[in-house]
């Protein structure tokens, strides 16, 4: 958020999508708008939150009055993009939240879909509780010159329990 705060607007800049959270369910997406609302409340960067299982037309409407910040579920974007309601052609920051949970839900072909419309120069965060292989490969595909975190090392269960 302090990124986007601290860079210059342009008239250009007004309507364009700067940076997309991408995450698996509708709960998680609400959660991480409630977030960017109490964080960003003095930012003046205006951001929205659309998934499916509503009604699209109020997320439209949202959409055409411009954002800086789409959090997003997957299937929705990809049916806002196809609509041409949604252009991810300025985004300068990607965040793909719960990448091991897009996997477990079968969405890891709508994100490489989505990955492929957003320009390649951009900054990229990439969070997952775990790394099985199809996501490191993800991970590859999408950062350059990683940076990893790990809060904890792997562990494994105890015989016993």
């Amino acid at each position: 958020m302090q990124l986007l705060y601290d860079h210059p607007k342009g008239k250009e800049d007004t309507d364009r999508i700067k940076a997309l959270v991408l995450t698996p369910t509708r709960e998680l997406a609400i959660q991480i708008g409630e977030s960017f609302a109490a964080y960003g409340k003095n930012t003046g960067l205006r951001h929205t939150v659309i998934f499916g299982g509503v009604g699209q037309a109020p997320q439209v409407k949202v959409l055409r009055k411009g954002i800086d910040i789409l959090i997003a579920t997957p299937g929705r974007l990809l049916d806002l993009m196809n609509q041409k309601h949604v252009n991810l052609g300025y985004i300068k920051m990607f965040i793909l939240d719960e990448a091991d949970r897009m996997l477990d839900m079968g969405f890891i072909h709508d994100v490489k879909k989505i990955v492929a419309r957003i320009p390649h120069k951009r900054q990229t965060l990439f969070f997952s509780a775990t790394m099985p292989k199809p996501i490191l490969e993800l991970a590859h595909t999408i950062l350059r010159d990683p940076v990893k975190v790990e809060v904890t090392p792997v562990s494994s269960t105890v015989d016993t329990v």
